[in-house]
């Protein structure tokens, strides 16, 4: 593939990453109002429960399928594997805007886990097509699609749900009343189909037929063994396996804060919460996506340079779980200022720290001569484990909390992320690491 040939194959699967984020963005803002509407009366304090439950139901399926849909892409090539996703998006996209039960949403949610879990295809596709010279700034288109989509997702996701009750006019049918979030997900849906005709049409194949391989393991419950043994063996290496827990403890307390925040913002003022609708909460999220694309934009590069990964680690980590233990804390009266402040907190602290964790996981693996495939790909697993733990935590905790007085009570979910995030920065403290201005040292 000549240079002007991969430019255009990777600009259309940027484009193709960014419509699919925006899909997945769109049902953030409903999600937590779609399970209240679906549990029965006398089931209510499980709402938390259900909430966990779908946001790991889609984790468990990226977790299961993630190796599958890579192996898979090795044998018959990443283009169909890619085209697949898309196909699978679409579908599980229009399923949970007509849930009639929550074990219809759940499935959905599972679905689309299973079929998104080919973002790692796309990173591989880039590989195909990139030399090592090029290879990290278009790994960087990722996160950017990343962004673009959590940015414009939960923004559109939050002003399109319930239409009936915004606007009558327009949408009467009772179709609208009964599935008061069909429009936002039809629109997650479109957003897909948008993306395979862009793939059928104009993304070429990157792996030819001569480089496929059926040597890798094909059996799913094998591949997941695999993975299963590199995260043990990474974690066992010293440095390297603590960098690793880092992050895993991180992104358990990350992810905690994903299952309770639309719970926190959706509750009466009376009982504590900040009495937030669909596109409220769009809008929160719309500004951590906005925020986050600051600061790794514009931002990591020139901290880099002046403080070093080493030093931007833990200010992250201190930035982040501040921001997620401030969550609760505000009066309603101050609940849009109090959101804001904590929303670009988190943003500030998430965007500082995960490229400089990164960037020190991949230098500390080359400075002890470790396979830095099977590195990234435990640290990959571990926090796919976490992004299972994390939303199943919250919910229970929340569950079992909100409803409380004294001691537990609705904020005690947002205690919960703050001491999984104390527990990273505790764990990277003793470390003896190398940041990138030491290795520029070393190598002068």
């Amino acid at each position: 593939m000549d240079e002007g040939s991969e430019r255009r194959a990777l600009i259309i699967l940027f484009l193709v990453v960014v419509i699919d984020m925006i899909g997945f963005g769109i049902i953030i803002p409903f999600m937590t109002f779609l399970v209240e509407g679906l549990i029965s009366t006398e089931d209510a304090h499980l709402t938390g429960m259900w909430v966990g439950l779908l946001m790991a139901a889609y984790s468990l399926a990226q977790f299961l399928m993630t190796p599958v849909w890579g192996g898979l892409s090795d044998r018959v090539g990443r283009r169909p594997i890619i085209l697949i996703g898309l196909v699978g998006n679409t579908l599980s996209f229009a399923l949970f805007g007509i849930a009639w039960t929550l074990s219809v949403a759940l499935l959905a949610r599972f679905f689309a886990g299973a079929f998104n879990a080919n973002i790692a295809v796309a990173r591989a596709y880039i590989g195909d097509v990139s030399d090592p010279s090029k290879l990290t700034a278009r790994m960087g288109l990722i996160g950017v699609a990343f962004g673009l989509g959590f940015a414009i997702g939960p923004f559109i996701g939050g002003e399109l749900s319930d239409p009936a009750s915004r606007w009558p006019d327009l949408f009467s049918a009772n179709m609208w009343q009964q599935y008061p979030y069909l429009l936002p997900c039809l629109v997650a849906s479109a957003l897909s189909l948008i993306s395979l005709g862009f793939g059928i049409f104009n993304l070429p194949e990157s792996l030819p037929p001569a480089d496929r391989t059926d040597d890798i393991a094909r059996n799913p419950i094998e591949m997941l063994g695999n993975s299963f043994r590199s995260v043990v063996r990474v974690m066992r290496m010293p440095t390297v396996g603590s960098l690793v827990l880092v992050s895993f403890c991180f992104m358990i307390g990350f992810t905690v804060m994903h299952a309770v925040f639309i719970l926190q913002t959706m509750m009466p003022v009376e009982q504590g919460g900040y009495s937030m609708n669909e596109a409220d909460n769009g809008r929160l999220f719309a500004l951590l996506g906005v925020c986050g694309i600051i600061v790794q934009g514009g931002l990591v590069g020139k901290m880099s340079k002046t403080l070093g990964s080493r030093r931007m680690m833990p200010l992250g980590l201190f930035f982040c779980g501040f921001g997620l233990v401030l969550i609760p804390q505000f009066p309603a009266h101050f609940a849009w200022p109090g959101m804001i402040i904590a929303c670009i907190f988190i943003a500030f602290g998430n965007g500082t720290y995960q490229p400089a964790q990164a960037s020190i996981l991949t230098r500390s693996a080359r400075a002890s001569g470790s396979d830095l495939g099977i590195v990234m790909g435990a640290q990959e697993a571990a926090g796919s484990l976490a992004r299972i733990i994390g939303p199943l935590l919250g919910g229970v905790v929340w569950s079992l909390t909100s409803t409380n007085g004294g001691m537990f009570d609705h904020k005690t979910a947002f205690w919960v992320c703050g001491v999984f995030v104390l527990f990273a920065l505790v764990l990277q403290a003793p470390l003896r690491l190398m940041d990138e201005r030491t290795f520029t040292a070393e190598a002068e």
